[in-house]
C-alpha cells in the first residue's frame, strides 16, 4: 500500500513540474531620440512668441 501511494506521488510531482518557460522576449527597438533638436524647437516657440506679441501689439495701437 505504502509503495503504492509513493508511485502515485512520485508521478503526480513529476506532472506538476511542468515544461521549459518559453524564451524571453527580444528588448524592443530603440525609439526616436528627443534631445536632438530641442534646443531649435525652443528657439523657434521664443521667435514665434514674439512675433504674435509684436503683432499684437500693433493691433491695438
Amino acid at each position: 500500500m505504502l509503495a503504492s501511494v509513493l508511485v502515485f506521488f512520485l508521478g503526480f510531482a513529476s506532472i506538476a513540474q511542468g515544461t521549459a518557460p518559453p524564451p524571453p522576449i527580444p528588448p524592443p527597438p530603440p525609439g526616436l531620440p528627443i534631445d536632438g533638436g530641442i534646443l531649435v524647437l525652443f528657439i523657434v516657440a521664443l521667435v514665434y512668441g514674439t512675433y504674435k506679441m509684436v503683432i499684437a501689439s500693433k493691433k491695438k495701437a
